[in-house]
């Protein structure tokens, strides 16, 4: 009998065990509803590398960023990392806002990073990835790499098929993201993969914190006044 293989890494290593890794599933869920419902402020999820050191001007605006989220009454969700994750959730919890950090067991990977104040733990990353898109109102994708880039598509999709309200996600720092857009509305769109209204409706880029702050003050003001689950046109 040829040996058989599965894909999940997790330490449940023992046949007789593998259903009982249904009730740890469970169990990371209900503990991470159960702490995030208990936010009492709306939160925009962070995303960026890892790898941005302290001073970086990545991991610097990421930092002013996020102060001016808290100053503006906005908890900032983060993967609790460190790099762009520490430095969100450094200027949140230093501006007296709500850092939440989402933190994940990885085989390699670092400790959670000390400025968060509400820690959520996992070991499977679509746990981790619903509990990002449920409980915020907008993503800021920071520069990163291939992380940040599926955390940019796990928004993108669900918004895209209408699986979720169309959550804004602004791509911070325009030079690093351009290549990636500019192969979007070519390469994609040009043989009829993507629409491009699809990446002008969801995809917003900024190249400065107060930029940043700007387009969500516009974005929730126009969503104030819809009466349905729908964001108007004008507002994205």
């Amino acid at each position: 009998m040829p040996e058989l293989r599965q894909n999940i890494v997790d330490d449940l290593t023992s046949v007789t065990t593998e259903s009982w890794r249904t009730f740890r599933i469970m169990s990371e869920m209900v503990q991470a509803l159960d702490t995030l419902n208990a936010l009492n402020v709306n939160c925009i999820s962070i995303f960026g590398s890892a790898r941005a050191a302290p001073d970086s001007i990545q991991y610097q605006d990421a930092e002013k960023i996020a102060r001016l989220l808290a100053g503006a009454g906005f908890g900032v969700i983060t993967g609790g990392g460190p790099g762009i994750m520490e430095a969100a959730n450094k200027g949140a919890c230093e501006a007296g806002g709500e850092s939440v950090g989402l933190h994940i067991h990885l085989q390699h990977e670092q400790n959670c990073n000390n400025y968060v104040k509400t820690r959520c733990d996992f070991r499977y990353f679509f746990i981790r990835k619903f509990m990002f898109l449920k409980y915020a109102m907008a993503y800021i994708v920071m520069p990163g790499g291939m992380g940040t880039i599926d955390e940019f598509s796990d928004a993108f999709v669900p918004a895209q098929t209408g699986r979720t309200r169309p959550i804004p996600i602004i791509l911070y720092d325009s030079s690093f993201w351009s290549g990636l857009l500019e192969w979007m509305r070519t390469s994609m769109k040009d043989v009829g993969f993507i629409r491009e209204t699809e990446i002008s409706k969801l995809v917003t880029v900024c190249d400065t914190p107060e930029d940043v702050i700007s387009h969500l003050r516009k974005i929730i003001s126009c969503r104030q006044t819809e009466t349905s689950l729908h964001v108007s046109s004008d507002c994205i």
